[in-house]
C-alpha cells in the first residue's frame, strides 16, 4: 500500500481525492498496489470532512505529517512559494516522494529542488504544473528527449484565451469580456497574473529548460500581457490573415535560449489558431519528429488531478520495482539567455497619423533609415483629420524597429502608436 499525505484540499486537492476513490480499483491495478490518503494538511476541517475522509486524516501541522513514517508521496496542493518551498524540502530530506502542481514554485525555485531530490534519492514530479491535464512534461522528457527541439510554442493560459476568442468572435472590447469572465469564473478577482502574461510566463521557463536541458527561470522570460489589444487590431489582422493570441515561445538560436510571451498574430491555418476558449495546447517542433501538439482542458479540478494522480501512480510503480524515475533533472547545460532586442520577426504596427499628402512617404522614409522594410499597408479612416495606418514589415530586428518608432513618436504627423504586435508561426 502506498500512503500520500495530501497538502491543500482546495479546488486541485479535493479533485484528488474525488479521483483516487472513484476510480480506485483501476488506479491500483495499474500502478501495482493500493494508493490511500493518509494524511490531509488543511487548516479548514469541512473541506475534508466533506469528502467523505474521517477525522483521522485531518492534519493541521504540516510537522505531523512529515513525521509520519508510513507516508511515501508527499502532493503538494497548496500554491505560491512559502511555506510550499520549505515543506516540499523537508519532505524530500525526510526520503518522502514529492508530487506537485506548483508553477511558480518550480520556474523561481527549480534547481534547488531537483537538486535535493537527487541529493536524497526521491522522485519529484510536476505534470499539472503546465497545461493541467494536458500530459506534456513526461512526453518532453522522454518520448522527445532523443529530439533536438527547436522551439515550443503554447497557449498556456485559459483567462487570457477566452478573453481573445471572446473579443475576436463578438468584437468586445478587453475590459467587457473580462468583467464576464470574472463572472463565469474563468478569471480571478485579481487577473494580474494571467492577462499580464506572468502566469504564461511560469509555464513557459518550466519547458524551455526541458526542451533546451538548460536552466530557465521567470526572471529570462519577457513577459507582454493582453491588456493593449483592441478589437481594431483583431479586425485588421483578420483582414490581413491572421488570428491572435497570446503566445508563450521558447526557441533555441545559435546556442542561446529565447524565451517570451506576448500577443501574437498567427496565421488561420496555423494549427494554434483553432485553440479557443479556456482550451490549451504546446506546440512542439522537434527535428526528428517534426512537428506535433498537444491540446486540452490547461486547468479546472479533475483536468489538473488527472495529471497528479498519473504522478502518484509513476512513483507507486517506481516503489514498488525499489527505484527512482529514470529521468529526473535534465539541465546539463548552461546556455546563455538571447534579449528580446535581437529577435527577428515580422511586425504589425497601428498607428494614428495626420491625414495629409506626404505623411505614408515620410513614415516610410523613417523605417527605411533604420532598415525596417514594409510588406503591406492598409490605411483607414479615422475621421476629418486623422487616418488609422497600419503596416506589417518583413522581418527586422527587434531593436531597428524600436528606433524607428522612438523617431516616429517624436513627428507631429504621428498622434500614436496605437500597437506593435509581433507575427509569429510562418516559414521564414
Amino acid at each position: 500500500m502506498i500512503n500520500i499525505g495530501l497538502l491543500g484540499c482546495g479546488t486541485v486537492g479535493s479533485g484528488v481525492v474525488k479521483l483516487l476513490a472513484s476510480n480506485r480499483a483501476v488506479i491500483s491495478m495499474r500502478s501495482g498496489q493500493e494508493i490511500t490518503i493518509k494524511r490531509v494538511l488543511e487548516t479548514a476541517p469541512h473541506k475534508v470532512l466533506d469528502l467523505g475522509l474521517g477525522e483521522e486524516v485531518l492534519c493541521t501541522d504540516i510537522n505531523e505529517l512529515l513525521a509520519d513514517e508510513d507516508i511515501h508521496i508527499v502532493v503538494e496542493l497548496i500554491g505560491g512559494i512559502e511555506p510550499a518551498r520549505t515543506y516540499i524540502l523537508e519532505a524530500m530530506k525526510r526520503g518522502k516522494h514529492v508530487v506537485t502542481a506548483n508553477k511558480d514554485l518550480i520556474a523561481v525555485c527549480g534547481q534547488e529542488l531537483f537538486s535535493t531530490a537527487e541529493t536524497h534519492g526521491v522522485d519529484f514530479y510536476f505534470e499539472a504544473a503546465v497545461g493541467g491535464g494536458i500530459p506534456v512534461i513526461h512526453p518532453l522528457k522522454q518520448y522527445l528527449g532523443g529530439n533536438h527541439i527547436k522551439e515550443v510554442i503554447g497557449i498556456v493560459n485559459g483567462t487570457t484565451n477566452y478573453i481573445l476568442t471572446k473579443m475576436s468572435r463578438e468584437g468586445m472590447e478587453f475590459n467587457q469580456v473580462l468583467r464576464e469572465a470574472q463572472e463565469l469564473g474563468y478569471a480571478e478577482a485579481d487577473p494580474t497574473s494571467d492577462v499580464e502574461g506572468y502566469d504564461a510566463a511560469r509555464k513557459i521557463a518550466i519547458l524551455a529548460s526541458i526542451a533546451f536541458n538548460s536552466r530557465v527561470t521567470l526572471d529570462d522570460v519577457y513577459v507582454e500581457g493582453i491588456t493593449r489589444l483592441s478589437p481594431l487590431d483583431i479586425e485588421y489582422g483578420g483582414e490581413l490573415g491572421y488570428v491572435v493570441k497570446l503566445l508563450a515561445i521558447a526557441q533555441e538560436i545559435k546556442g542561446r535560449i529565447q524565451a517570451r510571451v506576448h500577443p501574437a498574430f498567427i496565421p488561420k491555418h496555423h494549427p494554434l489558431a483553432a485553440v479557443n476558449g479556456v482550451y490549451n495546447a504546446v506546440f512542439i517542433n522537434g527535428d526528428a519528429v517534426g512537428e506535433l501538439m498537444f491540446y486540452g482542458r490547461g486547468a479546472g479540478q479533475m483536468p489538473t488531478a488527472s495529471a497528479v494522480v498519473g504522478d502518484i501512480m509513476e512513483i507507486a510503480r517506481n516503489i514498488h520495482r525499489g527505484t527512482v524515475g529514470s529521468v529526473s533533472c535534465t539541465c546539463f547545460y548552461s546556455k546563455d539567455i538571447m534579449p528580446i532586442d535581437e529577435l527577428q520577426s515580422k511586425f504589425y504596427i497601428r498607428l494614428l497619423v495626420k491625414d495629409r499628402p506626404g505623411v505614408l512617404a515620410a513614415i516610410a522614409g523613417v523605417f527605411g533609415n533604420h532598415q525596417v522594410s514594409i510588406a503591406t499597408v492598409l490605411q483607414k479612416t479615422s475621421g476629418e483629420e486623422y487616418a488609422r495606418l497600419v503596416l506589417v514589415t518583413h522581418y527586422v530586428p527587434e531593436s531597428d524597429l524600436r528606433d524607428a518608432l522612438t523617431v516616429l513618436e517624436g513627428m507631429s504627423i504621428v498622434s500614436e502608436i496605437s500597437n506593435v504586435i509581433r507575427l509569429e508561426g510562418e516559414t521564414r
